[in-house]
């Protein structure tokens, strides 16, 4: 039997302890450097086993960095994109597998390629847009020739301005502009019996409570792990924040993380504070994902059947 052959055994656990190794190896340097003094590391380097300044280079994190408000952005941008980005997916992906809309197939390959144009692509238009929301519709002015006969009748084109850079709904906006959700919805969708929605019209349910009362009580799967990941990719996004939030109390903690390192060349950056961020920052994603764990595994499971 192949199940009890020694060799493959041996060499699975070997397989496995190395991938451990290789995941929780950098966990426990950041540990252990994050307490250390920074004296110790200018002597010593970079530290091995753990140290006993741990307590004191996080109360400096709180205290001597904007750390703890860029993590409340954090928090907010990563809420605000998780829940608009699944009610959004699970709306689109509700209409497309349930209503009958002529062009569903090419509707799904436009939300399909968003996610080959992810926001580090196009990350200089969409900061061209954020900067001023109303540039499309100035553009589309100028293009059909409504701006000339505006300018001739009243003696100037209309040019509206309005930047949300600096501000959470311009940086969450961008980020819900993805596909993969209503792809993982409309997935799990398919799964289900096909006359599910003729039931639920024979016995008296409409759209909206069909919606409410059947689809959403039975996607909580799907739903929760979508959340996480939406989740997770909202606090861990750097480019994004880094160029749409220019005041240190309006970025986001990854980004604040980055900048602790100093600007000076030459200056050593204090490594068991930026650790210590570090082990700070990590902290909220780490429990999602531990309290929601099972419903992550379990909703991306049903949706690739």
């Amino acid at each position: 039997m192949i199940e009890n052959a020694r060799s493959l055994n041996f060499a699975a656990s070997a397989i496995l302890l190395i991938g451990i190794v290789f995941i929780l190896g950098p966990l426990y340097l950041t540990l252990a450097n994050a307490s250390q003094s920074y004296e110790f590391l200018l002597l010593n380097g970079l530290a091995w086993y753990p140290g006993d300044q741990f307590v004191a280079n996080v109360m400096r994190v709180f205290n001597e960095t904007r750390i703890p408000i860029q993590m409340l952005n954090s928090m907010l941008v990563a809420l605000y994109d998780a829940f608009f980005t699944c009610a959004l997916s699970f709306l689109a992906a509700y209409a497309l597998v349930y209503f009958r809309i002529r062009w569903a197939g090419i509707a799904f390959a436009v939300i399909l390629a968003t996610i080959m144009l992810p926001i580090d692509i196009r990350v200089i238009t969409t900061y061209q847009v954020a900067a001023n929301i109303f540039s499309p519709l100035n553009g589309l002015l100028d293009l059909s020739g409504a701006n000339a006969l505006i300018e001739g009748l009243f003696g100037a084109p209309v040019h509206l301005e309005l930047s949300v850079l600096d501000t959470h709904f311009g940086l969450v906006a961008p980020l819900v502009a993805h596909g993969t959700g209503t792809f993982l919805f409309r997935q799990f969708f398919r799964t289900l019996p096909s006359d599910l929605f003729k039931a639920a019209r024979m016995d008296g349910a409409g759209p909206i409570r069909f919606l409410f009362h059947i689809l959403l009580p039975i996607s909580r799967s799907s739903f929760a792990a979508l959340f996480v990941l939406t989740f997770l990719s909202g606090w861990t996004q750097y480019l994004w924040p880094l160029v749409a939030a220019s005041k240190p109390e309006k970025t986001t903690a990854v980004v604040g993380l980055a900048r602790l390192a100093p600007d000076m060349e030459g200056e050593i950056p204090d490594f068991p504070m930026i650790m210590a961020g570090v082990v700070v920052v990590s902290i909220i994603p780490l429990v999602m994902i531990a309290l929601l764990q099972r419903y992550l595994v379990q909703g991306l499971v049903l949706s690739e059947k």
